[in-house]
């Protein structure tokens, strides 16, 4: 039940942000030009959170989704840590906050399917 609520908090955000990031969004446009990465890296980000949340919705990949996940949205929160800071356009520390859950919820999908990543997956079998 956990892993299930954790993976669709987790893609639920991930697909909201779209809108914002395909939709040049001025908050989107603003974030990615104060990091240095407006136009390409939000439609990079934009690609990779729409893979990861698909993936995060099969059970077989969910895995795979929550690992991509942890890589954007660590990328996100460190970039808040360093150059947006928590509060952006006076958004009450809004992203952040989702940034942070959607972390976790990647952590929690993790744990919960650890047996099936490749490799590591075969030292939790004992």
């Amino acid at each position: 039940m956990i892993e299930r609520i954790a993976k669709f908090v987790a893609a639920v955000i991930l697909l909201q942000t779209l809108y914002f990031k395909f939709g040049g969004r001025p908050e989107s446009i603003y974030i990615f030009t104060k990091v240095g990465l407006e136009p390409w890296g939000r439609y990079l980000s934009g690609m990779v959170e729409l893979i990861a949340s698909v993936l995060i919705l099969i059970p077989s990949k969910a895995w795979l989704g929550a690992f991509i996940a942890l890589g954007v949205i660590g990328g996100a929160i460190i970039s808040h840590l360093t150059t947006l800071g928590i509060v952006v356009l006076n958004d009450g520390g809004m992203l952040f906050m989702m940034a942070c859950v959607v972390f976790i919820c990647c952590l929690v999908v993790l744990y919960y399917n650890k047996k099936q990543i490749p490799i590591i997956g075969n030292y939790f079998n004992k």
